[in-house]
C-alpha cells in the first residue's frame, strides 16, 4: 500500500523467550545403515510422552518388527497408503494429549517413500492427462510404453503437496523424527561433473533446509552431525561433527528438548494476503484532510463473520470450525475480543463455544430423526443452530449469566419476537407457517441416485490418483464450494470417465472387477458392492 505511513492495526512487541522449538531432526543413511533402528530405540527415551510411528511405502516394513529392540516404545498410527489419509493420520497425531506433561514424538519412515509416493502420483497424472488429450483429438492413446513428459505445473502440484506436508509437521508440539535414504551421486562444480562424488538426500531437495538437525549415518554406529540450528551445542556454521555414541535421546538432550517451548513458534507466509487486503482498504481523506487513523478496526466483528460462515457451512460446519481455528492460529484468535449473545469473549473461546453448542443440538436429536431434519436434506445444521449463536446484540446487552456465571446459549428453537400484526403479514408469507411436507418417494430415489453416482466418483478418483474435490473440479460450482454438483452433470461427468478407469483396471490386473464395471448401469446402484474387493470403506446404498 504505497503513500500509507499510519499503522492499520494495534500490536504489540515482546521480549523472546529464549526457549528452543520442539526440533525436527531429519535421521539420514544408506540403506542398512540403521535408521529405523535408532529411531525405535530412540522412542523409549524420558524426555518423550508417547512415540507415535508412521510408516510410509511399506518396502522395510520394520515398524512391527522392531518394536523389541531394547528400550523401543512407540504406538503405530495406521493409514491406507493415500496422501490424504497420510495427512490426517498427522493430523491425528498432532491432536493427541501429552502423557504426565511430556510432549509426543512423532516418527516418519520415510520421507524417501513419501516423496517417490508424490513422483508417481504426477507421473501417473500425467499419463492420464495425455490420455484424455488423446480421446479429445482422436488420436492414438500413449501405451505404458510411450514416455510421456510431466510438466512444470505437476511438480509444483507435488511440491504444495509436500509443504502441507512439512505445514503439519511444524505444528506438531513435540519433536518430529524424520527418516530418508542417502544416495552417493556426483558431486558437480559449475553444473559441470566431477570425479569427485557426494551424499544426496533422496527427498524433495529443501528438507534439509527444513529441519533443525541433520545426522547421517554411514553405517551402524558411525553418525555424523552435519548440520544443526541450536545454541545448546558448540558447532560452526557448515562444520561436520563425528557424534560418537549416538543415540536419539541424547541428540533430544543436547538439542535442549527438556527447556524447549510447548509449541513449535511458526509464522507462515500467506502468498493470499492480496484477497484480503480488498476488504481492508482505508477510506481516503479529502484533499489536504490528514488522513484518518484506524488503530482499532473491526476485527472483532470479522471474527464473528467467519464463525457465522462456518456454523453455515452446507455439510460440516464443525470440520469449518477447527479449520478456521487452525489457518488463523489460537494465539492470534485469543487477541480478538467479540461481543456475542453468549457476552464478551475471545475469538477462540466462541469457536469453542460454537462447538459445544453444535455437539449439544447433535446430542438432543432423537435418535430415530427423519432423513428430512438432518444436515443437507432440506436444510442445514446452521438453520437449526440459528444466527443468534454468533453475533453481537443489536442493542448492546448481553444475556444474563446462570446461576454458575456462564450464559445460557441462546434457543435456536425459540419463535422470534413479533414486531408486527397479523394484518401487516403478507400472503407470500402465509405458506411459510405451514408444516413441512414429507418427502416424496421420487425425492428419495433423487437422493439414492446421488448419493451412487458420488460414491462412483469417489471410486474413480481413487483409481485415477486424484483427489474428489480435483476430480470433479470441471463440474464444481466456484462459488458454492464443498457442494455437490449438479446431479444430470456428475451422472455425464461419471460415464466420461469410464472408460479411462476401465483401462487402468485392466492395467492392473483387475479383469474381472473392469470387465463388470463395463456392463454396469448408468447409475449402477451396487457400485460399491462391485469394488469392494478393492476398497472396503465405500458407502453401500440399500
Amino acid at each position: 500500500m504505497a503513500g500509507i505511513t499510519v499503522p492499520q492495526r494495534t500490536r504489540k512487541s515482546r521480549q523472546p523467550t529464549g526457549k528452543p522449538n520442539p526440533p525436527i531432526i531429519l535421521l539420514t543413511g544408506p540403506e542398512k545403515s540403521g535408521k529405523s533402528y535408532e529411531a525405535a530405540r530412540g522412542s523409549g527415551s524420558d524426555l518423550i510422552g508417547t512415540t507415535y510411528w508412521i510408516e510410509i511405502g511399506g518396502t522395510e516394513g520394520t515398524a512391527d518388527y522392531y518394536g523389541r529392540v531394547p528400550g523401543a516404545d512407540y504406538e503405530i498410527v495406521q493409514h491406507d497408503g493415500s496422501y490424504q489419509d497420510i495427512l490426517d493420520a498427522i493430523r491425528w497425531v498432532n491432536h493427541q494429549p501429552r502423557v504426565d506433561g511430556k510432549p509426543n514424538m512423532l516418527v516418519i519412515d520415510s520421507m524417501t517413500s513419501l516423496w517417490d509416493m508424490l513422483s508417481d502420483e504426477i507421473a501417473m497424472y500425467a499419463r492420464n492427462r495425455a490420455i484424455r488429450k488423446a480421446q479429445r483429438s482422436r488420436s492414438r492413446v500413449p501405451t505404458l510404453d510411450d514416455p510421456v513428459v510431466i510438466d512444470s505445473d505437476l511438480w509444483n502440484r507435488a511440491k504444495d503437496r509436500w509443504g502441507e506436508v512439512l505445514w503439519l509437521l511444524r505444528r506438531h508440539q513435540g519433536p518430529c523424527l524424520l527418516l530418508a535414504r542417502t544416495e552417493i551421486v556426483t558431486a558437480f562444480e559449475n553444473d559441470k561433473p566431477t570425479r569427485n562424488t557426494t551424499r544426496k538426500v533422496k527427498a524433495e531437495k529443501n528438507l534439509p533446509a527444513a529441519v533443525d538437525a541433520i545426522v547421517d549415518l554411514h553405517a551402524i554406529g558411525e553418525a555424523w552431525l552435519t548440520g544443526v540450528r541450536s545454541l545448546h551445542m558448540e558447532i560452526q556454521p557448515g562444520e561436520t561433527q563425528r557424534f560418537h555414541d549416538f543415540t536419539v535421546d541424547t541428540l533430544l538432550r543436547r538439542l535442549g528438548l527438556q527447556d524447549a517451548a510447548e509449541s513449535r513458534s511458526a509464522h507462515e507466509a500467506r502468498p493470499d494476503a492480496d484477497l484480503t487486503e480488498q476488504n481492508q482498504q482505508p477510506q481516503q481523506s479529502a484533499p489536504g484532510q490528514p488522513a484518518a487513523r484506524q488503530d482499532h478496526p473491526a476485527t472483532g466483528e470479522q471474527a464473528v463473520k467467519m464463525i457465522r460462515d462456518a456454523l453455515r457451512h452446507p455439510t460440516n460446519p464443525e470440520h469449518a470450525l477447527r479449520e478456521l481455528r487452525e489457518e488463523h492460529g489460537r494465539r492470534t484468535l485469543k487477541a480478538v475480543k467479540t461481543e456475542t449473545a453468549w457476552g464478551v469473549m475471545s475469538a477462540d473461546e466462541l469457536i469453542t463455544k460454537s462447538l459445544d453448542h453444535l455437539k449439544t443440538k447433535a446430542e438432543e436429536a432423537p435418535a430415530g430423526e427423519s432423513d428430512s431434519n438432518l444436515p443437507g436434506e432440506g436444510q442445514t445444521q446452521t438453520d437449526q443452530i440459528g444466527d443468534e449463536d454468533c453475533h453481537a446484540p443489536s442493542d448492546g446487552t448481553e444475556s444474563e449469566p446462570d446461576e454458575e456465571g456462564t450464559p445460557p446459549p441462546p434457543d435456536p428453537d425459540a419463535e422470534p419476537p413479533v414486531t408486527e400484526r397479523p394484518e401487516d403479514v403478507s400472503e407470500a408469507e402465509e405458506p411459510q407457517d405451514l408444516p413441512r411436507r414429507p418427502r416424496t418417494a421420487q425425492a428419495k430415489r433423487v437422493n439414492k441416485v446421488m448419493s451412487v453416482l458420488l460414491t462412483e466418483a469417489e471410486i474413480q478418483a481413487r483409481i485415477l490418483g486424484l483427489p474428489m474435490q480435483e476430480h470433479l473440479e470441471a463440474i464444481s460450482d466456484p462459488i458454492n464450494e464443498g457442494t455437490p454438483p449438479p446431479m444430470t452433470k456428475l451422472r455425464t461427468h461419471v460415464l466420461e470417465h469410464r472408460p479411462m478407469v476401465i483401462a487402468l483396471l485392466e492395467e492392473n490386473g483387475e479383469r474381472e472387477i473392469a470387465n463388470a464395471y463395463r456392463l454396469a448401469g448408468k447409475p449402477e446402484l451396487k457400485i460399491a458392492d462391485m469394488f469392494a474387493p478393492l476398497y472396503t470403506d465405500l458407502a453401500t446404498v440399500g
